[in-house]
């Protein structure tokens, strides 16, 4: 059984797929995530992000040569398009576990600010200008330089959003297991 935790096509891999078999075998109940889950969630957004990044970037270019503005660019349009496919990813997910789909858009902007708050916050204000930077000064073509400074700022960026991920999870905000009470007690 999957859980929209799990892409269907990692179930059958990830030994004692559900939360009772590996219950009954003495570990946690959330689904172990391998390197396909990550990728199947990460991908399109990244591949999204990515090519914003470089015509958002390279744009830049065409104004100026100034390697703070073009890193800004780049930035920002890597921002827009990575989140704007998150926004669905998240949305698609939540939909199936919210009693309506006013609800499922409130929750999938708490699950954006949790899985990538803390993350976006260390990566757009410190991280990722600076990798973006160094990569445009160090390389000789500005394509390169961004792409090398994006790659940096990604591994940062992706150890802090995966914990977080995990935490959202294990304390059940994912799957509808949390919900907000309205001052009943049960």
């Amino acid at each position: 059984m999957t859980t929209i935790d799990q892409p269907a096509e990692t179930a059958a891999i990830t030994p004692a797929s559900t939360a009772t078999d590996r219950a009954a075998a003495g570990g946690d109940t959330q689904p172990r995530r391998g390197l396909l889950f990550w990728i199947a969630r990460y991908l399109p957004a990244e591949i999204t992000g990515t090519a914003a990044m470089v015509i958002a970037g390279l744009v830049a270019t065409l104004w100026t040569d100034a390697a703070p503005l073009i890193a800004l660019a780049a930035l920002l349009g890597e921002i827009a398009g990575f989140y704007a496919v998150l926004a669905v990813t998240i949305y698609l997910e939540v939909v199936r576990v919210s009693a309506t789909r006013r609800r499922a858009v409130g929750k999938t902007g708490v699950l954006l600010i949790a899985e990538f708050g803390a993350a976006e916050a260390l990566d757009t204000l410190l991280v990722r200008p600076v990798a973006l930077m160094l990569g445009v000064w160090l390389f000789p073509d500005p394509l390169w330089g961004m792409l090398v400074g994006k790659i940096a700022a990604d591994i940062v960026f992706y150890a802090v959003a995966a914990g977080a991920f995990t935490l959202t999870a294990r304390i059940g905000l994912r799957d509808g297991r949390r919900t907000r009470r309205t001052g009943a007690t049960t």
